[in-house]
């Protein structure tokens, strides 16, 4: 993706989509708790705050983003946790606006990246699009669990798309993240869009495939359901594992969430 203006328009409409869900809460509401145990609504906002100044100084200040990798892996079990806590205990309307505020900064700073720029990350260097696309899966996934909290059932977009791409992409990341070794050959991936289209990825004629909707198959790559709640399916035992193990986030891997049977 040479022009990153496409995603990162998507990543603005994604963020006041969410802006819109929470900006009118009550303070009881902020606290309510969402499907991520021990997380309320201000924790998950906090951590999209906290994570759009990590993106923020990788794309501005690669030193002292060095500084937070260090921090990260000195403490992987429960550095997310410590970023998310610190601005959960912030009054609403001052996380409201420090959210607001770190978006639009990180906006601005992936607009003005020279083309082909890249910036450092938990995973691997991101280009300008790569890092709006990553912080637009994050949007949308800590949104589900906001939406998840509130009752609120979201509209899906083509926005997906973007999540579904990077959910593909990070294929191998996650096989890698579990000490395993991904298999040599590519799957095919067919997802029918929020608009009934058929988004495609990999070799059409691949002996291994994963099909289903793309909602779905966002909520699992997100980790946000569990894989016996959601249409997507495999052929192939290399493909059917992957849908256990699927992750779209960098980091170690998630623990997902438990079967709704068993909620």
């Amino acid at each position: 993706m040479s022009d990153p203006s496409a995603v990162l328009d998507d990543l603005r409409s994604e963020g006041d989509e969410l802006d819109r869900l929470v900006g009118e809460l009550s303070s009881d509401d902020w606290a309510r708790g969402t499907p991520a145990a021990g997380w309320t609504i201000a924790h998950q906002i906090a951590h999209l705050a906290w994570t759009d100044t990590a993106a923020l100084l990788a794309v501005t200040d690669a030193d002292r983003f060095a500084g937070m990798v260090e921090q990260a892996l000195a403490n992987p079990d429960s550095f997310v946790d410590e970023g998310a806590e610190a601005g959960a205990v912030l009054p609403p309307v001052e996380l409201l606006v420090r959210w607001r505020t770190g978006r639009e900064e990180l906006q601005r700073a992936l607009r003005a990246a020279p083309e082909g720029a890249r910036f450092p990350w938990y995973g691997p260097p991101m280009s300008t699009a790569s890092m709006a696309t990553g912080r637009l899966m994050e949007t949308w996934a800590h949104g589900q669990d906001v939406a998840d909290a509130l009752g609120v059932r979201r509209t899906p977009t083509d926005r997906l798309r973007h999540v579904v791409r990077i959910g593909v992409r990070a294929r191998d990341y996650a096989y890698f993240v579990r000490g395993e070794v991904p298999p040599a050959e590519e799957f095919r991936v067919e997802l029918t869009g929020p608009g009934g289209d058929l988004w495609t990825y990999g070799p059409q004629d691949a002996a291994q495939r994963v099909t289903g909707t793309a909602l779905d198959f966002c909520l699992l790559v997100t980790q946000r359901a569990h894989r016996d709640d959601v249409a997507v399916r495999a052929k192939g035992l290399d493909a059917d594992h992957w849908l256990d193990i699927a992750q779209a986030f960098a980091g170690p891997a998630g623990t997902g969430r438990p079967p709704k049977g068993d909620a």
